[in-house]
């Protein structure tokens, strides 16, 4: 069963996908056209806006926050990966009240249900480098306890 902030968190990966492929796409026919999907009414609607237009409006902010942890080409990276490391890299980034863990492991099954065979091991790297990056505390805290 999937959780309300789990449906928000797919609906936002699948509209900056489709913000990716079309660029010109304004964000309000994105949003309309995610929300014909029967199962939108299931999705935390405030979570799934502040993700979706978040990443629209600092997509140039957070590009090159993830690009830098990319061991391939930025061209080689799938659009779905893409997507889903810009709406984790917002969430770990702008959103310090959902811990870390929580935005790699939605991150990772996200990407295993759109993303190629092996993309949520990419995913998993570069998230993990991001949020030492970004919330070293919080990643040291959280290895520190682990080791106990």
């Amino acid at each position: 069963m999937k959780t309300s902030r789990r449906r928000a968190r797919e609906f936002a990966v699948q509209g900056i996908y489709e913000w990716e492929l079309n660029p010109d796409r304004p964000a309000s026919l994105i949003e309309k056209h995610l929300r014909e999907n029967d199962y939108f009414v299931k999705a935390d609607e405030a979570l799934f806006r502040t993700l979706l237009f978040g990443v629209l409006k600092d997509a140039a902010e957070l590009s090159p926050k993830i690009d830098r942890y990319y061991e391939r080409p930025a061209d080689e990276v799938s659009p779905v990966e893409r997507a889903v490391l810009l709406m984790a890299a917002l969430e770990l980034t702008q959103h310090p009240e959902t811990p870390y863990p929580v935005i790699i492991n939605e991150a990772i099954e996200i990407t295993k249900t759109f993303g190629g065979t092996d993309g949520h091991k990419f995913v998993n790297g570069v998230l993990d480098k991001l949020a030492a990056d970004v919330r070293p505390d919080e990643v040291a805290s959280q290895r520190s306890r682990r080791a106990h």
